[in-house]
């Protein structure tokens, strides 16, 4: 198994995380957090999931594949990417009636939701995520 991509988007996480409040900190950066619900996540996660499951890709990867001429990419993906958009949009006003706002939640992040002070989150967070870096890397290359 190849975990190219995976490795990639954790350590794009450790980062970002780490930056952005880091940033905040110094107030170059505000958070803004959009708000969400059990029911969207799930519809988007599941949307999501059955594309990058059935075509490998996932939606930055797939545009670059088609940049170097991946016709599975083109046709499979952005074509794929348009009809579901397409389906998505017509559906949206019954999903958004009986599933997209269950469990609303509002704007919370996880140091909010825990009531604990942001550092109490990220840090432990980026060495649990390190350590399954390094674990990826060592064990499942």
């Amino acid at each position: 198994m190849d975990f190219t991509v995976v490795k990639i988007m954790l350590s794009a996480v450790v980062v970002g995380k780490i930056g952005v409040h880091l940033f905040r900190g110094l107030g170059m950066a505000q958070l803004h957090p959009k708000s969400g619900s059990i029911g969207s996540t799930v519809i988007g996660g599941l949307i999501f999931g059955v594309g990058f499951g059935i075509l490998g890709y996932c939606p930055g990867t797939m545009v670059g594949a088609v940049g170097q001429g991946s016709l599975d990419a083109l046709f499979g993906g952005i074509v794929g990417m348009l009809i579901g958009a397409g389906i998505f949009s017509e559906m949206y006003p019954k999903l958004e009636r009986n599933i997209l706002n269950k469990g609303y939640f509002g704007e919370l992040t996880w140091p909010q939701l825990l009531k604990k002070n942001h550092w109490a989150v990220i840090i432990p967070v980026a060495i649990g995520i390190a350590a399954l870096l390094f674990v990826i890397d060592r064990f499942a290359s």
